[in-house]
């Protein structure tokens, strides 16, 4: 597949401290690709420089195959931000919020209210947005993205602080444009997300890779246990090694009638973190 996103040895560096070290990956187009890593990681930061927001040290990029210092307007419109500190206006209704922008990227008034019918804002079109809820403050945000119908959508934790339902919707929304051949560049804390989500994932931390690859390919890396968790009919649950030598046990357990339930235990994306780093996937 060809690369939407293309990063080679990228190096930041802020008063003398590396904040991002060589850092290089590529996103295939049509594909929904993660950016995981605690607070202070350097996502946001990779995130700027992606879009030609901040210029990097060292390294190269290339969105759509063109230079990301060298981004014109006309490129710009190749992709959208949703990010926190992208401000919506409290004063204005939903509508007049996306005018603001619509009028900078030349979109018509189409474009608008078919963005908001797209996040489900449609009816609230009118409604101010002090008086949205969270979940409704972030569909305005991602409208804002839609407008220009960007190929590529960079998503800076889109479902932060929402609620399961309102975060489901969200996806629903994400998973719809990956069908139509959109990429996605998600940077998430929530595991659960990144692992329903994502093709790929980039996990970084101090400005550095730890690991890089499918959520599946990676927890399989680091499947050292390898264990049986085999829940019996008195309620308990016991683990047995993964192993040629429990076969007998286990086969035992079913013939009485005591195992109820087995499954393999496998690590999921934040116990491989906290083996990598310690720390835990948090904002």
């Amino acid at each position: 597949m060809e690369a939407a996103i293309s990063a080679n040895n990228i190096v930041k560096s802020f008063g003398g401290k590396k904040v991002l070290d060589d850092i290089s990956f590529n996103v295939s187009s049509g594909q929904i690709f993660g950016l995981l890593g605690p607070s202070g990681a350097g996502k946001t930061t990779l995130i700027k420089i992606l879009t030609g927001q901040l210029r990097r040290d060292l390294g190269t990029v290339l969105i759509n195959g063109v230079d990301a210092d060298k981004l014109t307007g006309e490129d710009s419109k190749s992709f959208g931000i949703m990010m926190d500190d992208f401000g919506i206006y409290e004063r204005l209704n939903c509508y007049d919020n996306l005018k603001i922008f619509a009028e900078i990227y030349g979109v018509k008034k189409d474009g608008i209210l078919n963005a908001l019918k797209k996040v489900g804002l449609e009816n609230a079109k009118k409604t101010s947005a002090a008086k949205l809820s969270k979940g409704m403050l972030s569909r305005l945000r991602l409208a804002r993205v839609f407008m220009t119908d960007p190929d590529i959508l960079f998503l800076d934790e889109p479902t932060s602080g929402l609620d399961p339902a309102t975060a489901d919707e969200i996806h629903k929304i994400m998973l719809a444009e990956k069908e139509k051949g959109k990429t996605i560049f998600l940077t998430t804390h929530t595991m659960s997300e990144a692992e329903k989500l994502c093709n790929d994932i980039l996990m970084i931390n101090d400005g550095k890779i730890v690991e890089y690859g499918s959520p599946k390919e990676i927890c399989r890396r680091y499947n050292h246990q390898r264990m049986l968790k085999i829940h019996l009919s008195d309620g308990s649950d016991i683990q047995l090694p993964h192993s040629e030598n429990t076969s007998e046990k286990v086969a035992e357990l079913i013939k009485n009638g005591r195992a109820e339930t087995i499954h393999t235990t496998e690590p999921n994306l934040e116990t491989v973190f906290m083996e990598l780093t310690g720390k835990e996937l948090a904002i």
